[in-house]
C-alpha cells in the first residue's frame, strides 16, 4: 500500500455520534513529539517494523500486530526503532468516541494486540474510499470507523490477568443481583470478592468500565423496568422500595439520570398504566 494521508474534507459529519479527522498510511512512520498531545483520539496499527511510545514514564516498544490508542490532550512521544516502521492511522472524534472505546475496555492511551496483524478492515475501507474520491466520504467514514470500533472488543487479545479478575468480579455481580432490594454498601460489596473498597472499585474499572454505584443503580433501573411490565397495579413509591430506594424522589430522579424519562412517562410510553 502507497503511502496517504486523507483529511475530512467538509464538517458534514461533525454532528454524526464518531467521525473521522484524519486517516493514513506511511510506509515509514517518522519520529513525531507532541508535548500537548493531539486534539482527537487517535489509533495506530503497527503493520511492520518496530517503534517506540512513550507516555509519561511509561515506554512501549510496539510492532506488527500491535496498535496504541492516544487520547486527546494526552502529552505523547513516538519514534521507529528499526530501519523501516510502517503504520497505519485514524484519528477520530464525536460525542460517542469515548464510549465505543471503553465499550472495547479502552478507557485511556495506551497499547493493545490484535488478534491478526492484517490491516484493520475499517480503515483499508476508509482508505480506498478516499482513493475513489467517492461522493458522501465524510458519511462513509464514519460507517467505517463505526463498524471498526464496535468490533475492537473482539479484535483485541485481552490483557493477561484480565480472566481472572473476572472471575473475582462474578461473585459480587451475583450478590448485587440477589440483593438489589436494601442497601448495599461498597465495604460489604468488597468483602465479598474479599478485597479492599478501593480495590475493588479498581476492579469495576477495569472489567465493568463503571463505578460500582453506577452498575448496582443500573441493575436496579433495570429491575425496576421489569416489575412495571409485570406488576402494573404497583405505585411508583412500591417499586422504589422494591429496588433498594428508600425514598421515591430519589428512585425518580435517577431513573431519569439513567433513561431520559421519568418512571410515568416510562410507563406511559409502554402503555404500562393500569
Amino acid at each position: 500500500m502507497k503511502d496517504a494521508i486523507l483529511f475530512s474534507r467538509s464538517d458534514e459529519a461533525a454532528g454524526l455520534p464518531v467521525f473521522m479527522t484524519t486517516v493514513g498510511h506511511w510506509r515509514h512512520q517518522s519520529e513525531t513529539d507532541r508535548p500537548s498531545g493531539f486534539p482527537d483520539y487517535q489509533l495506530h496499527q503497527v503493520l511492520g517494523g518496530q517503534g517506540k511510545l512513550v507516555l509519561g514514564d511509561e515506554e512501549y516498544l510496539v510492532g506488527p500486530g500491535d496498535v496504541f490508542f492516544l487520547f486527546p490532550g494526552i502529552p505523547h512521544h513516538y519514534m521507529p526503532v528499526s530501519a523501516q516502521w510502517e503504520m497505519a492511522w485514524v484519528s477520530f472524534h464525536g460525542r460517542e468516541a469515548s464510549q465505543l472505546l471503553a465499550y472495547a475496555g479502552i478507557n485511556s492511551s495506551g497499547v493493545g494486540k490484535l488478534r491478526s496483524e492484517a490491516l484493520l478492515k475499517g480503515i483499508e475501507e476508509m482508505l480506498l474510499m478516499g482513493e475513489k474520491e467517492a461522493g458522501g466520504f465524510e458519511v462513509e467514514c464514519s460507517k467505517q470507523l463505526y463498524s471498526m470500533l464496535l468490533d475492537l472488543k473482539k479484535l483485541l487479545i485481552e490483557p493477561a490477568g484480565r480472566n481472572e479478575e473476572m472471575e473475582r468480579m462474578k461473585p459480587v455481580l451475583r450478590y448485587i443481583a440477589q440483593h438489589l432490594q436494601r442497601p448495599l454498601p461498597l465495604a460489604e460489596l468488597a468483602e465479598v470478592a474479599s478485597v479492599s473498597p478501593q480495590y475493588l472499585c479498581r476492579l469495576f474499572q477495569k472489567t465493568m468500565n463503571m463505578r460500582p454505584l453506577y452498575y448496582v443503580n443500573q441493575e436496579r433501573i433495570s429491575l425496576s423496568k421489569k416489575l412495571m411490565f409485570s406488576e402494573r397495579n404497583k405505585k411508583i413509591y412500591e417499586i422504589a422500595h422494591q429496588v433498594g430506594y428508600e425514598n421515591s424522589s430519589y428512585f425518580c430522579a435517577v431513573f431519569k439520570r439513567y433513561t431520559g424519562m421519568s418512571p410515568e412517562d416510562f410507563k406511559r410510553l409502554h402503555g404500562l398504566n393500569p
